[in-house]
């Protein structure tokens, strides 16, 4: 199902035309009511009424989340606070939290959009959400709650936490949906097996999961461990939260929804744009928040663009899922290493389990690379021959992938942390 055709199915001609009368809307909002864009504008040289075309998008200053942070907490917004009637924020783990605002109006575009993603994942109003995304200034399980009412599914926001109550409500209340992070995903479906349930017992149908990057591999664990349709949502609060891109069920690319979000794809070392359909970093324009527009916010995510037509009639561009972050990018002996990509070979590998981190620390002058990966007990407990042809397998593989040679060490099930929330995959234990 299409949420809203007459947007979702737009022509390129006119959805661009559309863009620009927006864009410019934006652009003159803000250099009249955010001072940090007047001042940037100023030295620039940019006039709102220079923006004549979406080429004219360049010429626009970038904003990052250290100009957000300097501002904290209400500097970036564009409207008193008399018309702010929700407040979210970043769970500001890496410095000063970014302090993001919503007026009513926003909140209904919010739900609206969010509707658009669950449609497209599958979900109609007779359809039972479990939201077990965090609830609070984190803005996924409120901004995926009002988007299932607005469609008129049955919700229960249960939060994240507590995986054997989760796995009750969903038997007892019959959930057809799952929400949270596809890591948490596959905790509950290892709880489920350990409880000795039957899936095919439960009513679920649907996974929507986002707010971490995952790998292809991963969804297929995901739906086979419990037995849906897995499909990938993107959002990040600081350009709204969730519904800012999805999955339709062909699962080939997120569609974006453009007629809100004008989106770039850039070299994040020359900030020039990348090649169509080359891999970059995202960068996102608001298009029609009222209370916190942003102008090129770079995201840091990586991605590319997908630009043929999607067979659900959707015209949106599409993006691949986020491959990493430029922010959580290891560089090892001069190679970019990102954690999907060692995601993506071990679940490849047969007796490896779907948990695993990766410890990066300097030995001397270099550094190493040692990857911990669960595996079964029987493959634990067997003898040491066997155990150091799957060391060596692995070892194999991931040099072939990554470019460099890593360390693996095998662990018992259940030894490394298991997360109700974004699963932590990385200790960098190096001091630079």
């Amino acid at each position: 199902m299409i949420w809203e055709p007459e947007y979702e199915t737009l022509s390129r001609e006119e959805l661009e035309q559309l863009q620009l009368e927006r864009l410019q809307s934006t652009v003159n909002r803000v250099y009249m009511n955010v001072p940090f864009y007047r001042r940037k504008f100023d030295e620039l040289g940019i006039d709102p009424e220079d923006i004549k075309s979406l080429d004219d998008l360049k010429r626009l200053p970038f904003t990052t989340k250290e100009d957000m942070r300097e501002n904290y907490p209400y500097g970036m917004f564009a409207v008193p606070l008399r018309e702010i009637v929700r407040i979210h924020a970043s769970s500001g783990t890496t410095g000063m939290p970014t302090v993001v605002g919503y007026t009513k109006g926003d909140l209904k575009t919010w739900s609206n959009l969010v509707a658009r993603i669950l449609a497209a994942g599958g979900v109609t109003k007779d359809d039972v959400i479990q939201i077990s995304f965090g609830y609070g200034l984190f803005t996924g399980g409120f901004g995926i709650h009002y988007g299932a009412e607005r469609i008129g599914a049955s919700v229960i926001p249960i939060s994240s936490g507590n995986t054997r109550r989760q796995i009750k409500i969903m038997q007892d209340f019959r959930t057809t949906t799952l929400v949270c992070t596809p890591s948490y995903a596959l905790v509950i479906a290892d709880t489920i097996y350990e409880m000795g349930i039957n899936v095919n017992s439960l009513s679920l149908k649907y996974g929507l999961f986002g707010a971490e990057p995952w790998s292809e591999a991963m969804r297929q664990e995901i739906q086979e461990k419990l037995k849906i349709i897995a499909t990938d949502n993107y959002g990040l609060s600081e350009v709204m939260g969730p519904g800012v891109a999805g999955e339709c069920l062909k699962q080939n690319g997120l569609h974006i929804n453009e007629d809100h979000f004008l989106v770039e794809v850039i070299d994040p070392e020359t900030l020039e744009p990348v090649k169509p359909g080359d891999v970059g970093e995202l960068v996102i324009t608001t298009l029609t928040k009222e209370a916190f527009p942003v102008i090129r916010f770079r995201t840091r995510d990586l991605t590319r663009l997908i630009t043929e037509p999607c067979e659900c009639g959707r015209t949106f561009v599409r993006m691949s899922r986020v491959m990493g972050r430029t922010d959580d990018m290891l560089i090892v002996k001069g190679v970019n290493v990102f954690p999907s990509q060692i995601e993506a070979v071990l679940f490849e590998i047969e007796g490896t389990e779907p948990h695993y981190q990766i410890v990066v620390e300097r030995k001397g002058r270099l550094d190493e690379i040692t990857v911990l990966v669960e595996v079964s007990e029987e493959i634990f407990f067997d003898e040491m021959k066997k155990q150091q042809e799957l060391i060596d397998t692995i070892k194999k593989r991931l040099s072939a992938e990554l470019g460099i040679s890593v360390e693996v060490k095998l662990v018992e099930k259940k030894t490394l942390e298991r997360s109700e929330g974004k699963a932590k995959r990385v200790i960098d234990k190096r001091r630079f």
